[in-house]
């Protein structure tokens, strides 16, 4: 109980550093998008008025979240939130975590990226890619402004937000819009809690299947979008959360992602908890599992990002 009351603080009182703007990722014309006239974003809330969680997403935007400049060490994370690529959980898979990064000292934008249709996407399993490719390569072009280090930005995903983290790292030099070579996005770290990693009907969560791929995939896309088969050595170093009681994203996401990873040589660290379940963001109770946001800070000291 007292963990949790600290994080509490922790998060409140960095919340004070709040948004400063929200960007849009693609100014102009949206690749491979479809006029839907009718179809719009939509908030929806829970009974108590919390929880927001956003649907229909046409218009990608990233929401800037800056730490003070005093605080400030280079480093940035865009931030990814879960919601089975049917929602965003953009609260605590997103803000939340955005104003625990900033209280780090480090940079945060939260996507809201583009869910999968057909009703808006030529091709709905690379629209969210795309937005995560030139999210990346947005923070690049901006680093000067934001007081960024272009070789300090990392992903971070949640449940299916955890794929498109995975799915950048491992196609980020994938050709899914016209692009200006020149700005790499290739994050530098990723982060993936309770990540959906694999589009194997064994261990997937078959709402992000169907919902990313179809109901009846071609077997390429399925090999496409199972990353754990397409990690590399140039896979960037990660940070890995899961629950072995997780019955919504089974923990054999992360295990073989993992072990992909340490077959390439690449870095890697996995946090494997008893309890916790799935979506618990950064923690709901008092045992292991809400502990991870300090085993991450730990990871981020190793590496030199803080």
């Amino acid at each position: 109980m007292k963990l949790h009351l600290v994080l509490l603080t922790f998060f409140y009182s960095a919340v004070s550093f709040g948004q400063q703007k929200t960007v849009e990722v693609w100014p102009g014309k949206i690749p491979g998008a479809i006029d839907a006239g009718s179809y719009k974003k939509e908030i929806k809330y829970d009974s108590n008025g919390k929880s927001p969680r956003i649907s229909k997403v046409t218009d990608p935007v990233m929401e800037v979240y800056l730490p003070p400049a005093e605080k400030a060490n280079g480093t940035a994370v865009v931030i990814c939130p879960g919601g089975g690529y049917s929602v965003l959980a953009i609260d605590h898979e997103g803000r939340d975590i955005a104003a625990w990064f900033n209280s780090l000292g480090i940079a945060a934008f939260v996507l809201q990226y583009r869910l999968p249709s057909d009703v808006i996407m030529e091709e709905k399993s690379t629209g969210p890619l795309q937005d995560a490719q030139e999210a990346m390569r947005i923070v690049r072009r901006n680093a000067g402004k934001w007081h960024i280090k272009t070789d300090r930005i990392g992903i971070m995903g949640f449940s299916a937000g955890g794929h498109l983290a995975s799915t950048l790292s491992t196609h980020y030099n994938a050709k899914v819009y016209p692009v200006d070579k020149k700005v790499s996005a290739r994050p530098d770290f990723s982060v993936l809690v309770y990540p959906v990693i694999s589009m194997d009907e064994k261990i997937t969560h078959k709402g992000s299947r169907n919902n990313l791929i179809g109901k009846n995939p071609d077997p390429h896309l399925v090999k496409e979008f199972s990353n754990e088969l397409m990690v590399s050595e140039d896979t960037p170093k990660t940070f890995m959360v899961h629950s072995s009681d997780d019955t919504v994203v089974p923990v054999e996401n992360s295990i073989r992602y993992y072990l992909a990873l340490k077959d390439h040589g690449v870095p890697a660290e996995l946090h494997v908890y008893p309890y916790g379940g799935h979506g618990y963001g950064t923690g709901r109770s008092d045992k292991t599992e809400s502990t991870w946001p300090r085993a991450l800070e730990n990871w981020l000291k190793m590496n030199d990002w803080l």
